[in-house]
């Protein structure tokens, strides 16, 4: 995209042009929301509220068509059917959907699950409770000095034991985006058994993923980080997986019939969307993926990776910072990096004083900081409607904090 094309679609956003003096480079924790989202929820909660697949009256049904509207367009988006399409509030609870419908039912002792350091606490934590409970094994997959995981790793810890492969599409910390189809067709000609689990909260929002071509068992993504409000994500399972799998939460619209000693369930995805659902969420979600779609995700990922790599090659030429991210051009846009004598914190608060937004802390992954060495760092993520006079500003930032911390070269 051109300068031009992006300025026009910051116009879309409310917060980008209230305040022309706000750099927003935090769209790893969550972007801000364009106007037609906006306009787009509030439009449903005006004319369209009703409670879905409960009612005969004229607002449960447009509700109704409203909800599953969304279902069966973001299922045409993902290249998936609408019956395994699953809404919930975000990524982490996918996947603690899996760990608990499949993890805590299937795993048995000895069993293997293998994910990488790379995961957030979201596909880390999960897992490592399902092993203690189970008595299974958790193992990791390590990286290399550019922070990419080796083949040889790869294929040294899968094995006939693992029966569990679960796996970021691209790191939220270094920027790693792993060889995801080399991976799982490797598993899927050599281990027929193991289920194959895909965070995508951090891949979606810049590149799109056809999941029949992927072959992933199953997938999950937040929309807050695609432009759609807070409180919405989705995930995707293979029919018949799905359906094999016991419900994650009980109560109203997932049952089929209820006796006073029994009860049966519906299929997927109703039989896990017990409950009042999002539907607000749900159709906000539909035309977040609209807006991005009219985009386009090649032009959204082309943007983000050239202002990623500029901002990279600036930081690399800084003397009192490690830079974290992968060299690899290939990566998600995000950038994490330290002063060599300040705290991140104080970085980010410094840097905040100019109007710059970026994330300090551990980011959710603590496993993978402490194979960095540190605790803590900074992070600048980038969205398709920031500009490379942004990154310019972030970086004259950067200077500004080296003379409040009378920091030399």
């Amino acid at each position: 995209m051109n300068r031009e094309e992006v300025l026009k679609i910051r116009e879309d956003f409310p917060y980008l042009t209230m305040d022309k003096n706000i750099i927003y480079l935090d769209n790893g924790a969550t972007t801000q929301k364009p106007i037609q989202v906006i306009e787009a929820l509030e439009n449903y909660y005006k004319f369209e509220n009703g409670n879905p697949h409960r009612g005969a009256h004229y607002l449960a049904m447009v509700s109704t068509e409203a909800y599953e509207g969304a279902r069966e367009y973001i299922a045409k988006f993902l290249g998936a059917e609408s019956d395994e399409v699953v809404f919930v509030r975000n990524a982490t609870e996918g996947l603690n959907l899996l760990a608990y419908s499949y993890g805590m039912e299937e795993i048995k002792e000895g069993d293997e699950i293998l994910i990488s350091i790379m995961e957030h606490h979201s596909n880390h934590v999960t897992w490592q409770e399902v092993a203690k409970r189970k008595n299974a094994k958790l193992n990791h997959l390590y990286l290399d000095e550019d922070m990419q995981i080796p083949w040889e790793e790869f294929t040294s810890k899968i094995n006939e034991n693992t029966k569990i492969f679960s796996i970021t599409a691209a790191s939220n910390v270094v920027g790693t985006m792993p060889d995801l189809p080399r991976m799982i067709s490797y598993i899927r000609e050599n281990y027929k058994d193991v289920k194959i689990f895909v965070d995508a909260a951090q891949y979606l929002p810049h590149q799109k993923i056809n999941v029949k071509d992927l072959d992933c068992d199953a997938l999950v993504f937040s929309g807050h980080k695609m432009v759609s409000p807070m409180g919405i994500g989705v995930l995707y399972g293979k029919r018949d997986f799905l359906n094999s799998l016991k419900p994650f939460m009980y109560g109203g619209d997932m049952i089929e019939y209820v006796y006073e000693d029994k009860s049966t369930y519906l299929m997927s995805p109703q039989r896990f969307e017990a409950g009042t659902q999002n539907v607000g969420g749900a159709v906000s979600l539909r035309y977040a993926i609209e807006y991005l779609e009219n985009i386009g995700f090649d032009k959204i990922f082309e943007h983000e990776k050239n202002l990623t790599n500029y901002c990279y090659e600036k930081l690399k030429k800084l003397n009192y910072i490690d830079v974290y991210t992968t060299s690899n051009e290939h990566r998600s846009p995000v950038i994490s990096f330290n002063f060599k004598d300040a705290h991140p914190h104080d970085v980010a608060s410094i840097v905040d004083t100019k109007g710059v937004a970026i994330r300090s802390g551990h980011h959710c992954a603590q496993p993978l900081h402490r194979k960095l060495g540190c605790n803590f760092s900074c992070r600048a993520s980038f969205a398709f409607y920031n500009t490379f006079e942004e990154v310019d500003k972030f970086v004259e930032s950067l200077e500004y904090v080296k003379e409040v911390m009378g920091i030399e070269s």
